[in-house]
């Protein structure tokens, strides 16, 4: 199946490019050509950013409840389309076929979901307690950057409370994995928002990504990618003082203590290596109390042997490829790197697994007795790889734990539920789950340090586009 899709979504119409670049996208199972795209540049991003910032006025003063309207619309198309969604999702960033109906395409409907109930309770006025007005008020135009790694995840949580709220926005997808934004724009356009509210030029980095940043008529700029992009981002976005919400790297901890239930061990390998690995919240790395770290690797590298990779166009719960050659090299770089670092390989290394001898397939890997200082325990390596590193007292866990220029996500695994509380609140991160359980809400996505600022998801996601307005009496 080959796509072409090379024009831009500007003022509620498919135009060409003004001047068409193509680039080629690939099939990371197949290492073959999917779709063509063209990239846009800085005529195509000051096309775009006019077409919002001549909408935003009158969509800023639309009422919520219309609002509402459309997302809810654009909910119900969204269902409609799930399956386009997943097979465009499978195909450019390699997510087995099950996976990408249900978790990848599947996390767009469930995030639109939240936001709707969330903004159905969201009160845009209130009054201080000497009647003096504060209003909550859209924050403007807004420059969206988005991954390929979670790519529906990230766009929904961008564009869906941003238009909510009365913005109006310029998404670049990432150009390794355009295709699901380019459906989803099929969806926003089928839906009929009006136009200019809602605008999506594929580009580079360098390109779109650096115009938008530095774009004197965005108002605000919301990334999701790796921590060296956003530092960059930031920069740009310097000299216009805009807004920069970021949600960057991850090396999460897992804490596995001795009281922790029978399927801790097997369940953080499965949480890790989830998504092949390519996840800014995966547990990469498994720090386990000592009186049961012998056990915890025997259990780890039975674990990951269990784990089938294989074609996303077939059936089941196996992991695809890896998103790119540039991931697959860094990957098999690293790999190599624990391998020479003195890290005991317990399962995988490099190479591809068995019997797949193209696509950018990974063999699930675990490093047993890796110190903290190992590159392998510092970088986050985006791919199937895990590291155990053994500890003997909580505070040298904690330590161990926070000792990362990263703060997303955290692990704890403990019957002790004190003690879980006690340590949850000295991880230096923006989430931390506790024996397996997820988010079952719409919550606050994001991290502390190096892994970004702001929150997305639910009212969280939604206050990030909203500017807060004091207004006093009028007096006689």
């Amino acid at each position: 199946m080959l796509l072409d899709k090379r024009n831009f979504y500007i003022n509620g119409a498919w135009v060409a490019p003004a001047k068409p670049r193509d680039l080629e996208v690939i099939n990371p199972a197949t290492e073959e050509i999917c779709a063509v795209i063209s990239l846009g540049d800085k005529a195509d991003t000051d096309a775009a950013v006019a077409a919002a910032r001549a909408a935003f006025d009158p969509w800023s003063m639309t009422p919520k409840k219309e609002r509402l309207d459309m997302i809810r619309a654009l909910l119900e198309e969204y269902k409609r389309r799930n399956d386009d969604m997943a097979e465009a999702i499978s195909m450019e960033m390699g997510a087995p076929i099950d996976m990408a109906t249900s978790a990848q395409a599947g996390s767009g409907s469930w995030h639109i979901e939240g936001f709707i109930e969330a903004f159905e309770k969201m009160t845009l006025e209130s009054r201080l307690a000497n009647d003096e007005l504060i209003v909550r008020e859209p924050i403007g135009v807004c420059g969206l950057i988005t991954p390929w790694n979670w790519p529906m995840n990230q766009v929904t949580l961008k564009a869906v409370p941003a238009m909510a709220v009365g913005c109006t926005v310029v998404l670049k997808p990432s150009e390794v994995a355009p295709l699901s934004s380019i459906v989803f724009t099929e969806m926003v356009h089928a839906v009929g928002f009006p136009a200019g509210v809602f605008n999506m030029v594929n580009g580079d980095g360098v390109g779109v990504g650096t115009q938008l940043s530095s774009h004197p008529d965005v108002d605000m700029l919301s990334f999701t990618g790796s921590t060296r992009a956003g530092a960059l981002i930031t920069k740009a976005a310097a000299d216009t003082v805009k807004r920069v919400t970021l949600e960057l790297g991850g090396k999460g901890a897992n804490i596995v203590f001795a009281d922790a239930d029978d399927k801790a061990i097997e369940r953080g390998v499965k949480q890790c290596f989830g998504n092949t690995g390519q996840s800014c919240n995966a547990p990469t790395r498994m720090l386990v109390e000592r009186s049961i770290y012998d056990k915890a690797v025997k259990i780890a590298a039975e674990a990951a042997e269990k784990v089938r990779v294989g074609d996303p166009k077939e059936h089941g719960n196996h992991l695809g490829p890896v998103v790119s050659d540039v991931q697959f090299g860094k990957i098999q770089g690293l790999i190599q790197v624990g391998i020479d670092e003195g890290a005991r390989l317990i399962a995988g290394g490099t190479g591809r697994p068995e019997g797949l001898d193209r696509g950018y397939f990974i063999r699930p890997t675990i490093f047993a007795d890796v110190n903290n200082d190992m590159r392998i325990a510092r970088e986050e390596v985006f791919g199937p790889v895990l590291t155990m590193i053994p500890f003997d007292s909580e505070e040298e866990a904690i330590r161990v734990a926070n000792d990362t220029v990263y703060g997303l996500t955290n692990y704890i695994q403990t019957q002790d539920k004190e003690k879980a509380k006690r340590v949850a609140r000295r991880l230096r991160s923006g989430m931390v789950r506790i024996n397996g359980v997820d988010s079952a809400a719409a919550a606050p996505f994001g991290g502390y340090k190096q892994s970004g600022n702001g929150r997305e998801g639910g009212i969280w996601g939604l206050e990030d586009f909203l500017e807060i307005k004091h207004v006093t009496q009028w007096k006689d």
